[in-house]
């Protein structure tokens, strides 16, 4: 996937960046109509945030990449948004973990399906890696959804006892939390239902998450994993931070 002929010392590069990888996506196949307002709702609270890795953050990131590495078996759940904006960078930390990733998408359709595993397939060639990526043949079903998105891998998903399910949606968030799995999410909007139920909610860009996971995936869980976490902390931090951010604006 080409990337942006943009200058790098642009303010918002970053930004130009992942919007011209969803582009990319959208013309591959890849996503959904609905992706690009998705994204644009995130910017929108990542505009508030500073378009930074608040403190946070970084203690929901280190709590969440500790619980990944100490599970039995971790998996990373993508939709077409995340495999969009950081397939490389999950695939790398899909290796460092030893786990396999799983695509299960909202607006399931072979066309998109297929899209989507090719990609990633071609990302994991690309980068020189064994990584096993499930999400072509399902064959469990999460309890208490409906339709196609409750449609998963046994050897995935659905036996996962810890999963990172970026850009999730709430219902299927709720769901995997009452299969007793601890859920870990990255969402922009603290107040979304996905992070209020989630097990461990990070309040960051989802590519800035990643290459910071993969950055610390050096240290050990138990130096990673805060013994005093609680979500509701972070959740609260993260809101203190907006309504800061709006204060010294409107000063």
């Amino acid at each position: 996937m080409s990337e942006i002929a943009a200058d790098p010392t642009h303010p918002r590069y970053q930004s130009l960046l992942m919007r011209h990888r969803l582009e990319q996506a959208a013309k591959k196949g890849m996503l959904a109509d609905s992706a690009l307002i998705a994204h644009g709702r995130g910017e929108a609270f990542d505009y508030l945030l500073g378009e930074q890795t608040i403190p946070s953050a970084l203690i929901a990131t280190k709590h969440a990449l500790g619980l990944l590495m100490a599970a039995e078996r971790p998996v990373l759940s993508l939709n077409g948004n995340a495999v969009a904006l950081a397939g490389s960078e999950l695939l790398q930390l899909a290796s460092r973990l030893g786990c396999p990733v799983e695509i299960n998408i909202f607006y399931r359709t072979p066309e998109r399906m297929e899209a989507l595993l090719t990609h990633l397939h071609e990302l994991q060639s690309a980068l020189g890696l064994e990584v096993p990526i499930f999400g072509a043949a399902p064959d469990a079903r999460i309890p208490g959804l409906e339709g196609p998105r409750a449609k998963c891998c046994k050897d995935g998903i659905f036996s996962a006892d810890v999963l990172l399910v970026p850009l999730e949606d709430g219902d299927r968030c709720e769901a995997l939390v009452a299969m007793g799995k601890t859920v870990l999410v990255v969402d922009l909007n603290p107040l979304s239902r996905t992070a209020q139920l989630a097990s461990v909610t990070i309040v960051d860009e989802l590519s800035r998450v990643v290459s910071n996971m993969n950055e610390l995936s050096h240290q050990s869980s138990e130096v990673l994993m805060s013994p005093s976490f609680h979500n509701s902390e972070v959740l609260s931090s993260s809101l203190d931070h907006i309504a800061e951010f709006l204060a010294e604006k409107r000063d």
